[in-house]
């Protein structure tokens, strides 16, 4: 899996800051239009960008080709997929979850699953970091 890093080339809406807040702003539409102009998604099965990265949380936007599969992935943080376009089959130990157009999904730390699409799919893939989540309760 290839991931790009966002570059200033690309569409981000705005970052509002306030003093005690910073909210980032993005045109998801844009943002996939581009990602599917791009060399990465012309030469491979998906392409990703990092929407947000920071210690404790990245998001994301992820664009799958149809017929792609990936296979056996476990993650020791807490992650969170939402469809923005097409369907995303979940495989987890034996069994299999749907996700469609709209949908959304959270999965524990330590889970271990795979995915399949079976035609184009964009979600957004948050991961949270666990340690952080529980030290702040």
């Amino acid at each position: 899996m290839q991931i790009e890093a966002l570059n200033t080339s690309i569409p981000v809406t705005k970052d509002y800051r306030s003093s005690d807040c910073t909210l980032l702003g993005f045109n998801l539409p844009s943002l996939i239009a581009t990602m599917k102009k791009s060399f990465t998604w012309a030469n491979g099965d998906l392409n990703a960008l990092i929407l947000l990265k920071s210690p404790h949380k990245q998001v994301i936007l992820t664009a799958m080709h149809g017929g792609t599969e990936i296979k056996s992935f476990q993650s020791n943080d807490s992650i969170t997929f939402q469809i923005i376009e097409g369907k995303l089959k979940f495989h987890i130990r034996k069994d299999t979850v749907t996700l469609n157009e709209g949908q959304l999904m959270t999965l524990n730390e330590k889970i271990k699953y795979s995915l399949t699409t079976q035609e184009e799919t964009v979600f957004l893939l948050t991961i949270s970091d666990s340690i952080a989540r529980t030290s702040h309760n």
